[in-house]
């Protein structure tokens, strides 16, 4: 058995510059926490395959296409592929995300 303790796993260097860690990564799928202090944002960007957002903590606003809503935790969110879509915290409180890219993208998300 594996396990990966969050807090232990190194935050991965991404053109977002945030907190970002990779738990997961094998060809049917990609895990990733992200952690977004008070105010901070991703960047708006297209990923190549279907993704999903799974709120840990906080309240973040999701984007995905043109709708964005504020999004509460212990709710789930798709992204279906080659669509935008971006994280925003515009709370007070810490926002912590899983995401969940399936299968494991082959080419890079396109910023926007």
């Amino acid at each position: 058995m594996e396990i990966k303790k969050v807090k232990e796993t190194r935050i991965e260097e991404t053109p977002h510059k945030l907190d970002v860690r990779k738990l997961y990564d094998k060809d049917s799928a990609q895990a990733i926490h992200i952690t977004l202090q008070p105010g901070e944002a991703l960047k708006p960007h297209i990923t190549p395959v279907d993704v999903f957002f799974y709120v840990l903590e906080g309240s973040p606003e999701i984007l995905i296409g043109k709708e964005k809503i504020q999004v509460e935790a212990d709710n789930l969110v798709e992204s279906p592929r080659d669509i935008v879509h971006c994280l925003y915290n515009n709370s007070n409180n810490i926002a912590r995300i899983l995401v969940v890219k399936a299968p494991r993208p082959t080419s890079s998300s396109k910023l926007l």
